[in-house]
């Protein structure tokens, strides 16, 4: 939040909007020109439909805030703030201190020196200084450059602000100062498996981590304190009943200098993966009114009670057996999930940051705050779903977004080309979706992820897109538990894509190569399809689905009747289809235009070569992002027998051992040389963008040797070198990625390119040609 001290001074009783006297948000509702603007303040949103409310409530208020009131003289706001985030949250925040005139400070690391975030302060004209994210740097930094506030992030964990001061009930669990191991599991016991390891100042499911019993402790303890040193540099932790069906319901309260508190209704962020949100909606589905009254009543007693100033959201479990809510904790912050709410109440959060930071009242009295519509966030990370959502690096090759609306937000902190990078939480961007009510947003969420489309690392965008479609989704039927509960539908089969996805991408490698070969000066080229005697080319294109490599590579063979009209036919595992008379060209590298089965199609294809030489165990030359009917798949092109067999030949002068499965920070090794390990030991223990990642022993064997120590940087593919003296030792990270145990020296280029880094005709080796 931002801060700066000021005096406590009284409100007084009334308060005039743009010339309007306002005594409740009904009145905000009906002038709708002022209420407009207010909506236009927005960054990058145009103003929105004045909806009815949804439910015309509001938390029960006693204090002087409900009585219209008049603001004395505004206090002018900062000349400067220091900006001490990264990404799209200061992107965010850039573009409302642009729209009020404040000039912006950045700190960012050697990784973000190109980061979006920083470019758009150089385009500002505005000062940066580069050092490393430390509490006594920046405000060093804010010395040095006149900054005249920042912004900060941290938590409350303590129960006694709620259970004492607001009579709000807690989760059963241990948050006292001793935090040795036998105290922790001592009270675990007491409270009674399942429990929850939390650390005391986390956030984004950092340092947290679920016991199911007393073995598993000290083990989950040792992990969720180093990952909590690592986020937060703090190692306490707290530990908690795991409620087994639970609900993560939070209250967006305000507060100012002069004593005032509001809500500003509550959000729904229960469906997460690995402790943390990846889509969150406001207001909360199907709580009762008086639900949604009591826990804004009781979020905003609990901010009053430690005379909270600034952005702040109070955190509840609710239990959907029981319709119990507790405390969790208060993040003393703006967080990720806040565009929802500025979307169903018409309010600039970042703006209300700055105006309460200068000491200016609270812009809108309770009473006065709008429910318009319902909303939801949809977080997109670079991560694999499928893989335990395992986070992804590397370059953004392509990235093509939907165009904002006046009712669909997009924050994003990365454009194509930049990189993303091991030292930081893996997210993208964020689309924000509102429609009168949540049938309508939900619908216009889900085209936007369709619209999404990104090529170089792997991401959740069709994940997020199959889980708003999932009927117990639609139907508010949510929990923290609903990826597992719903796993198998969440995670369809993959293995048979529609085959015109599939004679699409053979025609797009076979019209690329003949663009390749018309640039060649040459005679034959001008004979287009023809060939003596009659005869047209024969092409054949194998692919293989990324998700279905144990099955038979699908054939396609295209048979060119001219320079734009083809005939394709698809032989899968399943069946055989042909297409007659399909008319495509290539409109530029990466967007084929065709008509097929009568339908006019501009199919977005981006090329992707891999890093290993193909050879029989992954024989994979290139791989095609193929974007069709609002969905993503990937095939790869398999190269033909004598490459693989070079790349055979290549990789026997491999030895064996475990390679790292991303750029990773070894934190630590478990084994050393000749040390025999167990299925399921802890063999060595890796982090990732603040994540740790354990690799354990997939069955018995002695330890050869060991490449790798505490303390050190491996890149992607990096080998460790830790092998068996019998056999080969498999292992798995986490539960589900098997690490292979070979290592390729580098080589140069496989295959030489044309200038747009497309393969040539004449030297491609996944292309064969018959008569």
């Amino acid at each position: 939040m931002f801060t700066k001290a000021t005096k406590n001074v009284k409100l007084p009783r009334y308060r005039k909007v743009s010339g309007v006297l306002i005594k409740n948000h009904k009145n905000i509702a009906s002038n709708n020109s002022a209420f407009s603007r207010t909506l236009s303040s927005l960054p990058d949103h145009r103003p929105v439909q004045i909806y009815p409310p949804y439910h015309g409530l509001a938390p029960t208020e006693t204090s002087a805030l409900q009585e219209s009131r008049f603001i004395p003289e505004h206090k002018p706001l900062f000349d400067k703030i220091l900006i001490a985030n990264r990404g799209e949250i200061a992107c965010r925040v850039i573009r409302t201190a642009k729209h009020l005139g404040i000039k912006t400070v950045a700190v960012y690391s050697e990784a973000d020196k190109n980061a979006l975030h920083v470019r758009m302060l150089l385009d500002l004209e505005t000062e940066i200084e580069r050092d490393q994210l430390r509490a006594d740097k920046i405000i060093q930094v804010a010395h040095k450059t006149g900054a005249q506030s920042l912004t900060l992030r941290s938590k409350f964990s303590t129960p006694d602000l709620c259970q004492l001061a607001a009579n709000v009930p807690c989760v059963p669990g241990y948050h006292g100062a001793a935090q040795d191991t036998e105290t922790l599991l001592g009270a675990s016991e007491k409270i009674g498996y399942p429990v929850l390891i939390k650390a005391v100042l986390g956030g984004g499911g950092k340092g947290m981590r679920i016991v199911h019993s007393p073995s598993e402790f000290v083990e989950a303890l040792e992990s969720a304190r180093r990952e909590a040193k690592k986020a937060f540099n703090d190692e306490r932790v707290l530990v908690e009943k795991y409620i087994e069906r639970p609900r993560h319901v939070e209250v967006q309260v305000f507060g100012d200098t002069l004593g005032n508190v509001v809500s500003l209704w509550e959000r729904d962020c229960s469906v997460q993966r690995r402790h943390q949100k990846i889509i969150e909606e406001a207001p909360a589905p199907g709580l009762a009114d008086e639900i949604r009254i009591d826990l804004g009543a009781k979020a905003v007693a609990a901010a009053k009670a430690v005379n909270y100033v600034g952005a702040g959201t109070v955190e509840f479990i609710f239990d959907n057996d029981t319709n119990q809510f507790y405390f969790m904790e208060m993040n003393t912050r703006l967080q990720v999930e806040h565009p929802v709410t500025e979307m169903i109440t018409g309010q600039d959060l970042v703006e209300w940051q700055l105006e309460v930071a200068a000491g200016n009242p609270l812009l809108l009295a309770q009473s006065e705050i709008p429910l318009l519509g319902h909303a939801f966030e949809a977080r997109i990370y670079a991560e694999n779903p499928r893989n335990n959502f395992l986070p992804d690096v590397g370059p953004l090759i392509h990235l093509s977004t939907p165009s904002p609306t006046s009712s669909l937000r997009l924050e994003q902190g990365f454009e194509q080309g930049s990189n993303i990078e091991v030292y930081y939480d893996p997210m993208i961007s964020k689309i924000v979706a509102h429609g009168r009510d949540r049938t309508e947003a939900l619908r216009i969420l889900r085209k936007a992820l369709e619209e999404y489309q990104v090529v170089g690392v792997s991401t959740n965008v069709e994940f997020l897109h199959t889980l708003a479609s999932h009927p117990a989704f639609i139907g508010g039927e949510v929990e923290t538990g609903f990826i597992p509960k719903h796993h198998e539908s969440l995670f369809p089969d993959l293995s048979n894509p529609p085959p015109e996805v599939l004679a699409l991408a053979a025609l797009f490698t076979v019209i690329r190569g003949q663009r390749s070969l018309s640039v060649v000066n040459s005679p034959w080229t001008t004979l287009a399809a023809k060939r003596f005697g009659g005869e047209v080319y024969h092409e054949t294109v194998q692919l293989q689905v990324d998700s279905s490599q144990r099955l038979p590579p699908i054939t396609v063979d295209i048979i060119i009747k001219s320079s734009t009209i083809f005939d394709a036919t698809v032989t899968t595992s399943n069946g055989k289809w042909t297409f007659n008379s399909i008319t495509a060209s290539l409109l530029n590298r990466t967007t084929l235009s065709s008509i097929l089965e009568g339908s006019r199609l501009k199919t977005t294809i981006v090329s992707q070569h891999p890093t290993t030489v193909p050879s029989p165990s992954n024989p994979i030359t290139e791989r095609l992002h193929v974007f069709y009917g609002g969905h993503k798949v990937t095939v790869s092109i398999v190269a033909p027998k004598w490459v693989q067999m070079r790349g055979e030949t290549i990789s026997k002068a491999a030895k064996g051992g475990i390679r790292a499965p991303m750029p990773s920070l070894v934190v630590d090794v478990k084994v050393g040389s000749g040390d025999k390990v167990e299925k399921g030991q802890v063999v060595v223990i890796l982090e990732s963008m603040k994540t740790e990642t354990v690799l354990r022993s997939e069955g018995p064997g002695v330890i050869k040797s060991v490449g790798c120590k505490k303390g050190e940087m491996v890149e992607e593919g990096r080998e460790l070198d830790l092998g068996q003296q019998t056999k080969r030792l498999p292992f798995l990270l986490g539960t589900s990625l098997r690490i292979t145990i070979t290592t390729v020296p580098n080589l140069p280029k496989q295959f030489p390119t044309d200038q747009q880094g497309q393969g040539k005709y004449y030297d491609d080796p996944t292309r064969t040609i018959s008569d």
